[in-house]
């Protein structure tokens, strides 16, 4: 008799954890984040995620997003067959490159001499597509403004940022997707925050700066996104 309760105390002590594990509620998978763009989110990229830790997985699409017609060659490549949460994405700066076969610059930039990658009518009719494409995701979209373009920046024209930007703000209104406005952030920025003189990329400085803000707008798209599933419940 004293076997048997000692048998069966022995199975209730390695029976109980299993119970209660079982009953022990799942932890939710965090929530998923792709970020499209080109070198300038490559650089800021890094940042975001540290800053998402424990929040939500972020990624970037493989390589460098470059101007909108690759968008339009490989946007499913880099979608796949993720449910994503989050998708913030640009272009722009390649799109209002000038470049020549003949330029010895990097990249063959040559603002002179050079043709420009994207027309504004044809970046126009590119993301109207690529947005349209975007939204059958169901993802929260949140639209990067272009970066500045500094002065002597050896391919790129100053002004035409902006100019790009308003095409841009058009499509985003029409659709009702979210900006983020890096053009208005980086043109506050001092000379010390960028690469180097004409360059538009930044120092650790700069690209920590500009996440903060994807950063703060993603976590915001992310929140607006749980009280929607809250409401619907």
């Amino acid at each position: 008799m004293k076997r048997l309760l000692a048998t069966t105390l022995l199975l209730m002590s390695v029976s109980a954890p299993l119970l209660f594990a079982e009953k022990a509620p799942k932890k939710a998978a965090l929530p998923k984040v792709l970020i499209i763009g080109d070198s300038i989110s490559m650089g800021y990229t890094p940042f975001v995620v540290q800053a998402l830790k424990n929040q939500a997985v972020v990624v970037h699409n493989k390589g460098n997003a470059q101007h909108t017609g690759t968008g339009l060659e490989r946007l499913d490549q880099w979608i796949g067959d993720t449910k994503w949460d989050v998708i913030h994405f640009n272009w722009g700066l390649w799109d209002l490159c000038y470049r020549h076969p003949d330029s010895k610059i990097q990249g063959k930039r040559d603002k002179v001499n050079g043709t420009v990658t994207t027309t504004l009518e044809q970046y126009e009719k590119n993301l109207d597509e690529l947005v349209r494409r975007l939204k059958k995701t169901h993802a929260k979209l949140i639209w990067a403004h272009t970066t500045v373009v500094p002065e002597k920046e050896a391919g790129r024209i100053v002004g035409d940022d902006q100019r790009y930007n308003d095409v841009a703000t058009k499509i985003m209104k029409k659709h009702g997707v979210e900006i983020d406005d890096l053009y208005t952030l980086t043109k506050s920025f001092p000379s010390e925050l960028f690469a180097g003189v004409g360059n538009v990329h930044y120092t650790r400085a700069g690209y920590a700066k500009i996440a903060a803000l994807v950063a703060e707008k993603i976590k915001a798209s992310l929140k607006s996104e749980q009280e929607d599933s809250r409401d619907k419940k």
